[in-house]
């Protein structure tokens, strides 16, 4: 069963997702890559206002190519999460809810993401193309300068994710691969 969610995503709805869920985002999501969080932690440490509310927020990890005539963006696959590993953890602390991306976190994150109330969702690399069709405006909040990694606020329709870890820890890169091996001995 796939689970519909709107964005912004409450503790309490992140709470309730579990790893391996597959969901449905629509609303409001933003974009950021390392050299955007390196710039977000900055302002964090320096105790400024961030360029966009991150209670509550979602966060993909990605750097769109430009948009042709009449689309909203290019091509928006997912980017690889653990680039951020060392910048997440603050903005979870901030309130931030959703991180999506591909491939393994590290404990500082999940640790975060457990104390918090935070999941990770992952979007299926190598699909940019399709991922796209499913945003529906874009617009750059913060650090233009940045090209592809500006901070965008994007508009979002049944954006196709799967709860990768959950608020509990529970990791589907783990479970998923036991279970695998359990199918094989069999």
């Amino acid at each position: 069963m796939t689970k519909k969610i709107t964005a912004p995503l409450t503790h309490e709805v992140a709470r309730s997702l579990r790893a391996g869920d597959s969901c449905l985002i629509t609303g409001t999501i933003y974009t950021a890559r390392d050299a955007a969080h390196k710039r977000l932690c900055e302002l964090i440490e320096k105790g400024e206002k961030l360029p966009f509310d991150v209670e509550n927020s979602i966060v993909y990890f990605v750097g769109p190519t430009p948009a042709k005539p009449g689309q909203a963006i290019g091509s928006a696959g997912p980017t690889t999460s653990y680039r951020m590993d060392a910048y997440s953890p603050s903005l979870i602390k901030m309130g931030q809810t959703g991180m999506i991306g591909k491939g393994k976190r590290g404990k500082e994150v999940i640790d975060a993401m457990k104390e918090h109330g935070a999941v990770y969702f992952g979007a299926t690399g190598g699909c940019g193309a399709l991922l796209s069709k499913c945003i529906k405006s874009a617009e750059i909040v913060a650090y233009e300068d940045l090209g592809a990694e500006a901070v965008r606020r994007l508009t979002v329709e049944d954006f196709p994710v799967v709860v990768i870890i959950d608020s509990l820890g529970n990791n589907l890169y783990e479970t998923g691969r036991q279970a695998y091996l359990s199918s094989c001995e069999e």
